[in-house]
């Protein structure tokens, strides 16, 4: 069975000050998304599902999804507030404007993946080879795994001169994921990269093993993630701010002894739109990677 791409797009983009996942990067209106997709499709996707919030739907579709639905099998599904919510927690939540985070737009698509799947970010650029990497990964696996797998990317290849960027950095033991520890604020101090904590800057190397959110998971991962947000929203229904991480939840598979996390890397350098100030540079390398002829000058048949 061919896997399926779950790509995490209801962000709100506060850091970018725009709706940056349908933000147009290419000579032809294409966004970075269509490029993640067109690389997952050459590497062996079968079809891609789309979580994005209600608000934005008209847009992302005249923008981005009707191109590639004409292309790929394609779908979309709606992350709100309220998602997988007690009528309770609703009430307790009726304050909070930002999203639940990632493993929250993961759950919600629980009802639909039955399959394989792998997760990116919309306003990330990963590289072909780390979509073949996981196509190849979780085509392989048999009904009932829980082997899991991740692509890291070298951390001073992700960073932006633009602002701090938030990074789970890796613990890896003979190619699995030992753990994860989610940074929020990682930026460059002069030359120097460093992770801004409430109990303090710690220096870091820029060699560090970091997650990009690209996961591959076999259907069995959506049971821990059910528990772990469980135990999450039982303690910040009513936090304003709090997220429930991917990188944390994923790391608990592994702790917890309910699965392994195969760590496969990449050189591939990282460039996305964190900030606006990103774009320009986004444009600049996706119009290299077609000059050199790795993307056709029109991604997709209209």
């Amino acid at each position: 069975m061919k896997p399926t791409l779950l790509v995490l797009a209801a962000g709100m983009g506060s850091r970018y000050g725009g709706i940056k996942q349908i933000d147009s990067v290419g000579d032809h209106g294409e966004t970075l998304l269509d490029f993640g997709v067109y690389d997952a499709q050459k590497s062996g996707f079968e079809k891609v599902i789309f979580m994005i919030r209600k608000d934005i739907e008209k847009d992302f579709r005249e923008r981005l999804f009707d191109r590639i639905a004409k292309n790929m099998d394609a779908s979309y599904l709606f992350q709100s507030q309220d998602s997988l919510l007690s009528e309770e927690q609703k009430q307790l939540a009726g304050n909070r404007k930002k999203p639940w985070g990632t493993i929250h737009a993961v759950l919600c698509a629980k009802d639909t993946i039955k399959e394989p799947f792998a997760v990116i970010n919309a306003d990330d650029y990963y590289g072909r080879e780390s979509f073949s990497i996981l196509a190849e990964h979780l085509g392989s696996l048999e009904r009932g795994s829980t082997e899991h797998a991740m692509v890291g990317y070298v951390l001073d290849h992700t960073m932006s001169r633009s602002g701090t960027v938030s990074r789970a950095i890796c613990n890896v033991q003979d190619g699995y994921l030992v753990d994860m520890e989610e940074h929020t604020k990682i930026g460059f101090a002069g030359e120097n990269v460093v992770s801004h904590r409430e109990t303090g800057d710690l220096q870091l190397t820029g060699k560090e093993w970091v997650s990009m959110n690209f996961f591959g998971f076999a259907p069995s991962a959506f049971e821990s993630f059910s528990s772990y947000w469980g135990e999450f929203i039982q303690k910040n229904s009513t936090h304003e701010k709090a997220e429930c991480y991917l990188p944390n939840g994923a790391s608990r598979i592994v702790t917890n002894h309910e699965g392994k996390i195969r760590f496969y890397n990449t050189q591939e350098s990282w460039f996305g739109m964190t900030y606006s100030e990103d774009r320009e540079n986004v444009k600049e390398q996706l119009a290299k990677k077609v000059r050199s002829g790795y993307y056709p000058e029109k991604l997709w048949k209209y």
